[in-house]
């Protein structure tokens, strides 16, 4: 999935260069503390929706925690290749 990258190069193009009032500069600056206390919740809000069987709030959460997991791999200089080789290696 091509947005993927394209999403996580504008975020790791935000920690390089910080832009005023942007969400992922705001996280990044508030730590990883912060970062990882937001994966949570939205691991949660995706739980709660795919309970309720409730495809478009699922899908809109999954994509809030998409993105707060690849603002958490910033932070943590996780690479795309990191997460695929890791997959790759669970394959079987």
């Amino acid at each position: 999935m091509d947005i993927i990258k394209e999403l996580y190069a504008v975020i790791l193009d935000r920690k390089a260069h910080p832009e005023e009032g942007s969400y992922t500069n705001y996280l990044l600056d508030k730590g990883t503390e912060k970062i990882a206390k937001k994966v949570g919740e939205e691991a949660v809000e995706t739980a709660i929706a795919s309970a309720k069987r409730d495809k478009a709030e699922t899908v809109g959460e999954i994509a809030d925690l998409i993105y707060h997991a690849l603002v958490l791999m910033a932070d943590m200089d996780i690479s795309l290749d990191d997460i695929e080789k890791e997959l790759r290696g669970r394959r079987g």
